[in-house]
């Protein structure tokens, strides 16, 4: 049985590109994708690839206000991580053996195993853990839809419209976006909220994702949407 809207539920408007965004808090989720130390923290995965994650800590912040908008508007907030099981079983050697890191999946790292389920460096940068009655989804890939529950969580609470914060932009954020796309729902991705180890690839996925009059979904600043 689905209980009555909040009070608050009013269908909210905000500024965004390449138009106006409208939703209904009531049925509007806030997916924050991936915000974990091994990705985010010196001595993680992300320093290992050799990027500079001071370009990912810069997302905390914004990040933060941006839960915290959603908790006081009564959304659904979905936090995502993205992990494996202690035995790799659920990630494929293509993934773990790409490129030339210093440290792979399932290695030892400071903060624990790379990238393992349990593990320290698995776990959402302080500040940005869930809350109890929020929804933590664990994905073996990239796309949060893929082999997640992701998809009954939101149908079973009648969710039509995401809002997007997270990292990287241009990967798990983008990813979890187009997957959500061809799912019907629309989307919102917060430009302060959602970072790259490559500015200009943030950037460019902004531009993609509105594009075409919107073909993945829009873009807002996280200031026109916390006045909403």
């Amino acid at each position: 049985m689905t209980a009555s809207p909040p009070a608050d539920g009013a269908p909210r408007t905000v500024r965004a590109l390449p138009a106006a965004f409208s939703f209904e808090p009531w049925t509007t989720a806030l997916v924050m994708i991936d915000m974990q130390r091994d990705f985010i923290e010196p001595g993680g995965f992300g320093e290992s690839l050799g990027n500079d994650v001071g370009h990912l800590a810069q997302v905390v912040e914004p990040a933060k206000a941006l839960v915290a908008w959603a908790r006081m508007r009564g959304l659904l907030i979905v936090h995502t991580r993205e992990c494996h099981r202690p035995d790799l079983s659920d990630c494929p050697p293509a993934k773990r053996l790409r490129g030339a890191p210093s440290t792979r999946i399932g290695d030892p790292g400071p903060m624990g195993r790379i990238l393992i389920d349990g593990e320290a460096g698995a776990d959402f940068v302080p500040g940005l853990e869930p809350l109890p009655g929020e929804v933590e989804i664990v994905k073996p890939g990239k796309g949060a839809f893929y082999n997640t529950s992701l998809t009954h969580v939101l149908v079973s609470r009648g969710i039509t419209h995401l809002i997007f914060g997270g990292v990287t932009t241009e990967v798990c954020v983008q990813t979890t976006m187009r997957e959500a796309n061809d799912r019907g729902y629309e989307c919102l991705l917060v430009e302060e909220a959602t970072g790259s180890y490559f500015p200009e690839f943030r950037d460019a996925t902004l531009a993609m994702v509105r594009a075409q009059g919107g073909i993945v979904g829009w873009t807002a600043s996280l200031s026109d949407l916390v006045r909403v």
